[in-house]
C-alpha cells in the first residue's frame, strides 16, 4: 500500500482528469454527437425530402 506522501501525486492527477473530462470533454462530446446527428438529418432531408407522406 502506499503511504499518504506517494498518494498526494495521483490524488492530484485524478482530480484534474476528473476536471478535464466534465469540464471541456463531455460538452465538447455531446455537442458533436447532437450537431452529427442534427446533420445526417439535414443531408438526408436533402436526398429524400422532408419526413411526411409524399403530395
Amino acid at each position: 500500500m502506499p503511504s499518504a506522501e506517494e498518494q498526494k501525486p495521483v490524488r492530484r492527477k485524478e482530480a484534474l482528469l476528473f476536471i478535464f473530462l466534465v469540464a471541456c470533454l463531455f460538452p465538447l462530446l455531446s455537442v458533436a454527437i447532437v450537431g452529427g446527428y442534427g446533420f445526417i438529418i439535414w443531408f438526408l432531408q436533402m436526398l429524400y425530402g422532408p419526413p411526411g407522406p409524399p403530395n
